[in-house]
């Protein structure tokens, strides 16, 4: 592992944990990735770690979805559950491939250092 690129991972890790709605899956996955650092399960846990965060990254279709949904209505109230999907029109249109909220940015960031962690 390329130091450069794992202090940034480490430090956009740090970042996707401080995000309240990050998911379980992805929350376990990280801090299994920071206590195996400097151990034999390195490796592994990067390649696991790395994973989840491949699969936790919503696409923009996806993000349309789920925020022009009844489930977003109900979670995040209308005018915010409103707001999102403008958002996320505004973000296809400008032609983003993902969402762009904390979590999934952090995610995509790991991600994008994939060559350099393994």
């Amino acid at each position: 592992m390329k130091k450069e690129a794992l202090d940034l991972a480490v430090a956009k890790t740090k970042e996707l944990l401080n995000v309240p709605y990050c998911c379980a899956e992805a929350r376990a996955a990280a801090n299994a990735w920071l206590e195996a650092l400097g151990t034999e399960r390195e490796t592994e846990e990067t390649k696991k770690y790395l994973a989840e965060l491949e699969e936790d990254i919503e696409p923009i279709d996806g993000l349309l979805a789920f925020a022009g949904s009844d489930a977003a209505k109900a979670h995040l109230g209308e005018e915010a559950a409103k707001a999102m999907l403008a958002h996320a029109k505004e973000l296809k249109a400008a032609g983003a491939k993902y969402c762009d909220c904390e979590a999934c940015s952090a995610a995509a960031a790991i991600v994008a250092l994939k060559d350099q962690l393994l």
